[in-house]
């Protein structure tokens, strides 16, 4: 207890002063962020990135100490942290069940009163279903504050758009890319959301003092991983995802249960990082299902829910104590936090009867409820509700109306209405552009999708083997040929492309809902880092069939034509995108994308001579019509009548088609994305 009880309190102390001097608004300067081993602070080395990413550099233990208890270690500060304190009082939220003939309103929360302040970590408890989830999105505006009823203020201001710059979300599920790696996600995220005042070197210490604070060194070049991807463990996931949203020294930390799925162990560690985040006077909050007793003892505050109904909210280690005042105690020695959930479950197996539930049981009229001589799930509800109001409530909400030690000053910093982006346009275009090639190579560049192209361009240059194109016959198979190439390289780009959008859906929505970038600096990004990727495995393909068929020995028309294939992947990716980002669903997306390709493709000029005026005009939206009249063009200087009494000029109003159908139909996917209301932005 010595040494460490007196490291702690100092500790403490210091926060208490650093407190005082914000809420006093002398100084801003001296708040700072917690580490995980006994400070967040950020800190930063002297040493470049490139010493910081080999271990034989890493500090020692004996080193780190005594830099931690003598304060000696550089910090890289690049905004205080900016305390807040989160009140809510009678917060209701309904959702609307649409039916097919009726609409209904289902309640998710019933009247919820709470409030966190810096240092504290506040826990959410209740079984499935209770609106754990729903209450935490409400709190870190996550869910629109006008769906719901009831105040929450953060320094008694109501919520507001720059506030988001200061809060740091961690949802239940991780959503990362999968073959970045931690050093990579982290690098990224510091890049994108520290503001421009720091250099990109600073930027990218700040990521390694992360790496460092979280424990992820060891791990820090192993790729993250996902479904097919061998990558880090679960806690490790959970960390890199902690770490993104702390890299900015947020004031708010709302963590969505942050130990699912994780071991006993790991789990420990993740809510002792948390307690220690809150420690440098940080307000963290988080949703937790059925903690261990260690684990629930790290708790400063507790809400726990019962079908959107409050339970209980004080502090985490008075709980017990209130439930045995209103008659409810183990008669077993049980995990607290699993007799709490029994008790919010109305499950009293194990647990004393209250002397007013024994009456409802004996003047019920269950008959398998007087025999097992335990009251039903909803009487337990429904008193455990009632002696919350009774005892409980006003008290707490008599402390609510007491004001925080904030001044106008601070209360003015929550409210700023300055919006302030991490990077200019060009660079946040710049890292999106370099991740996004990054994350996807993998794919795009797999063994598998190059030896089916290799393999497809072979079996092709085979069957039209030297073809030969002076009789009738050998002209028609060669015509075969180019709409074979039309319709191949608009087919494969467009089936792509319709992925886009839907499989990073969740990435946006996390990363806007943040400010990271513009939602334009995004799309250009995404749409322009598929280029080189999408153009390398046409140059194969194209230079194996083209030589193998004997097709026209010019390197004039060998270049000409791959370059018609180009624009005609990048008109296809154009579809795909619109397809994607329209409909938001892969199996919708596919279907629809199906019937398209397959329209373009009968339209194309190459299997009907004479389509019917009323439908003619789909031919002149179809990429594959316009390749193949420009691959024929350049094959041969006047086509032949007997090619389907094809007539073309110069080819002039094809490309210009084609150069339309590239930036047609981007601004349509770009307007499809901006009317999903992802977040605003600019």
């Amino acid at each position: 207890m010595g040494k460490k009880g007196q490291i702690r309190k100092a500790r403490s102390a210091q926060l208490r002063v650093e407190l005082d001097e914000l809420s006093g608004g002398t100084s801003l300067s001296r708040a700072s962020s917690a580490s995980l081993g006994f400070s967040f602070s950020f800190t930063g080395f002297n040493a470049p990135i490139e010493d910081l990413t080999d271990h034989n550099h890493l500090s020692d233990d004996d080193n780190q100490a005594e830099d931690i208890e003598t304060g000696m270690r550089k910090k890289i500060i690049a905004e205080p942290t900016l305390p807040i304190h989160l009140k809510f009082q009678e917060v209701k939220y309904k959702v609307v069940v649409k039916g097919v003939t009726t609409t209904t309103e289902k309640p998710i929360l019933h009247g919820i009163t709470g409030s966190v302040s810096p240092g504290e970590v506040l826990a959410l408890m209740g079984p499935s279903g209770s609106g754990k989830t729903t209450l935490l999105s409400l709190l870190g505006g996550r869910i629109n504050p006008m769906l719901a009823e009831g105040s929450i203020t953060y320094n008694e201001t109501p919520y507001s758009k720059p506030l988001k710059r200061r809060i740091g979300f961690v949802t239940q599920d991780d959503v990362l890319f999968g073959h970045l790696t931690v050093k990579e996600t982290l690098t990224y995220a510091a890049l994108l959301r520290l503001p421009k005042t720091l250099t990109r070197n600073q930027k990218e210490e700040r990521a390694m003092d992360v790496i460092n604070e979280l424990g992820l060194e060891r791990c820090q070049d192993t790729m993250i991983g996902g479904s097919f991807v061998r990558g880090v463990s679960g806690g490790e996931r959970k960390r890199v995802c902690i770490g993104n949203e702390i890299i900015i020294n947020p004031s708010l930390l709302f963590l969505d249960e942050p130990t699912s799925g994780l071991d006993s162990t790991t789990a420990l560690r993740i809510i002792q990082m948390l307690h220690d985040i809150a420690e440098s006077g940080k307000t963290v909050a988080t949703t937790i299902h059925q903690p261990s007793s260690r684990l629930f003892h790290k708790f400063d505050k507790l809400i726990l829910l019962g079908k959107g109904s409050l339970l209980y909210f004080g502090k985490a280690s008075e709980a017990m104590a209130y439930f045995s005042s209103i008659g409810c105690s183990p008669v077993i020695a049980m995990n607290p936090a699993e007799f709490l959930l029994d008790l919010a479950n109305g499950n009293m197996n194990d647990i004393s009867i209250p002397s007013e539930l024994e009456d409802k049981v004996q003047m019920g009229n269950s008959e398998t409820q007087r025999r097992h001589g335990k009251p039903s799930p909803t009487d337990v509800h429904e008193y455990l509700v009632e002696a919350y109001e009774n005892r409980v409530a006003n008290k707490e909400k008599k402390k609510l109306l007491l004001p925080i030690p904030v001044n106008e000053d601070l209360k003015s910093k929550v409210q700023s209405p300055k919006r302030e982006w991490g990077a200019s346009w060009w660079e946040q275009y710049t890292i999106l552009f370099w991740r996004g090639l990054k994350e996807r190579k993998h794919d795009y560049l797999s063994w598998m999708r190059i030896t089916q192209v290799i393999a497809t361009a072979f079996i092709i240059g085979l069957l039209w083997w030297r073809s030969d194109n002076s009789t009738p016959i050998g002209l028609q198979d060669q015509a075969g040929l180019l709409f074979f190439i039309s319709v191949f390289w608009g087919f494969f780009p467009v089936f792509t492309a319709i992925f886009t959008f839907p499989q990073e859906r969740a990435m946006l929505k996390k990363e806007r809902a943040v400010d990271m970038y513009r939602l334009s600096a995004y799309f250009m990004a995404r749409t322009t880092s598929d280029l080189p990727l999408d153009l390398f495995l046409p140059i194969i393909f194209i230079t194996i069939v083209y030589f193998m068929a004997a097709l026209r020995l010019s390197a004039y028309c060998f270049f000409l034509s791959m370059l018609i294939v180009f624009l005609s992947i990048i008109a296809a990716q154009g579809l795909g995108q619109v397809i994607g980002a329209t409909l938001m669903d892969i199996k919708k997306a596919t279907t629809f994308a199906s019937v398209t390709i397959m329209t373009f493709m009968l339209s194309g000029g190459f299997f009907v001579n004479r389509v019917p005026v009323f439908i003619s005009w789909i031919r002149y939206l179809s990429f594959n019509y316009h390749t193949y009249r420009l691959l024929l063009r350049v094959q041969y200087d006047r086509v032949p009548p007997s090619i389907h009494g094809i007539t073309m000029g110069n080819g002039m109003t094809e490309v210009l088609t084609m150069i339309a159908m590239v930036f047609g139909y981007r601004l349509i996917a770009y307007i499809s994305l901006r009317r999903m209301k992802l977040q605003s932005g600019a």
